[in-house]
This record gives C-alpha cells, sequence and structure tokens, in this order.
C-alpha cells in the first residue's frame, strides 16, 4: 500500500484467510466517499472481508453500518478492523438472505466474489472471496436480483466487478429490476496471482484474448426510485 493511500482510506490489517484490500477495493471505496446520500444513511456492506468499505462508510457520516460475511474469519478480521478505526461497524456473520432481513438500506456496497472459475465455489478457504463460478456471476446473479428489495425507495448501491463478469449484464439485471444503473468509475489493472494462474484456462474458454494479461474494474452505481 503507497503512502497516499495509507493517508486516504483505512488502515487495514489483514488475517490468514481473509481478503487482502487491494485496487479493486479502493476503488469501490472512491466511489463510497462521494455519495452525497451517505451522511446520515443506514448502509449494508456485504461481503465485507477486512471490512475496508463498511468502515469508509462509517467514517464518511453514515448513521448505522451493517456488515456480512459468510467466514468467521473475516467477520472476526472486520470487527478488529473496525476498532482499529475508532468507528462502530455492525459485523455480522450471515448470507445476503440474512442480511435482507435487516433492510431496507439507503446504502448498500460490496466487493463481491467476481472472478470466472472452473468449477461453482465450494467450502470456506480463502478462494471463496474471488470464486464465482465459470461466468463470475454466481454472486453477482444475487446480488443484482436482491437490489430491489435490499433498498429503501431513493437508496443507492454501489459494488465493483470485473469486465470478464459482463458489466452489461449487471446493467441489464438492475435496469430490469427497475432501478437506474451506470457505470460510474473504470480502472484498467494488471492480472494478480490469481488471474494469472488462470490465464490458460480463460483463453481456452475464450473469456480471454490469447496473451492478455489485464483486466477493467467498474463500479456498478444504481438506484432505486
Amino acid at each position: 500500500m503507497t503512502a497516499a493511500r495509507e493517508r486516504t482510506f483505512p488502515a487495514i490489517s489483514v488475517d490468514d484467510g481473509v481478503y487482502a484490500p487491494q485496487e479493486d477495493s479502493f476503488l469501490l471505496c472512491s466511489e463510497i466517499v462521494s455519495l452525497d446520500i451517505l451522511p446520515g444513511a443506514r448502509v449494508l456492506d456485504l461481503c465485507t472481508g477486512s471490512g475496508i468499505a463498511a468502515i469508509e462508510a462509517a467514517r464518511n457520516g453514515a448513521r448505522e453500518v451493517f456488515a456480512y460475511d459468510i467466514s468467521e474469519r473475516a467477520v472476526a478480521c472486520a470487527e478488529a478492523n473496525s476498532a482499529a478505526n475508532g468507528t462502530t461497524v455492525n459485523v455480522c456473520l450471515g448470507t445476503l438472505d440474512d442480511a435482507l432481513h435487516r433492510g431496507p438500506f439507503d446504502v448498500v456496497v460490496s466487493n463481491p466474489p467476481y472472478v470466472p472459475s472452473r468449477n461453482e465455489p465450494v467450502g470456506m478457504g480463502l478462494n471463496r472471496a474471488w470464486d464465482a463460478g465459470d461466468r463470475g456471476r454466481t454472486v453477482l446473479d444475487l446480488l443484482c436480483a436482491s437490489m430491489p428489495a435490499l433498498l429503501a425507495l431513493g437508496g443507492t448501491a454501489v459494488f465493483v466487478q470485473s469486465e470478464l463478469a459482463d458489466v452489461d449484464e449487471s446493467l441489464r439485471q438492475l435496469r430490469s429490476a427497475g432501478l437506474d444503473a451506470e457505470v460510474v468509475r473504470r480502472q484498467t489493472i494488471d492480472f494478480g496471482p490469481v488471474m494469472h494462474e488462470r490465464a490458460s484456462w480463460l483463453e481456452a474458454t475464450d473469456q480471454i484474448d490469447i496473451g492478455c494479461r489485464h483486466e477493467e474494474l467498474a463500479v456498478i452505481r444504481s438506484r432505486r426510485r
């Protein structure tokens, strides 16, 4: 992490088995702090991992923040990071269905798993932070379908994904559900270790061009009218 990021983003420590904040995390946080609706808002962070997005919301004026993850390690890590940053975040062990019972929310944020994988995600290992089935949409499809129920009227959602998980499909699903939706941030990054390991399979399945070793991240913002 660069010195600039240390000054700008929450200070985060990550335990073994918890996804460490990377470019997608920072891109999402940059959008979170720009939300006019955030001060005084009731916020949900899904797939919280280290807790960085929830903490960013809390320290930028959110009234109440709930952060959900299916990993006990992630929950403990997010709780510790929230305390270290002097923020109040209600960190919960649970699924999207559990979070629905807490809704609706003024703001929903998420850095969900979106990396294409040969198999559907199983178990509770670190791979659950990125594995998302052969199209990268195992969690994204659920997230998009649930957004109208998660959001209060006038509420806003922001989440980040890779172009490899079909950004246009996320926009289509959100708009079909009656939400306004658009891409508000983009960033091209080099492949990390997981994507490098899967590059040959992605080439063989025509998901990337031969020799491609970069991807575009996109932050999608949607609003419930």
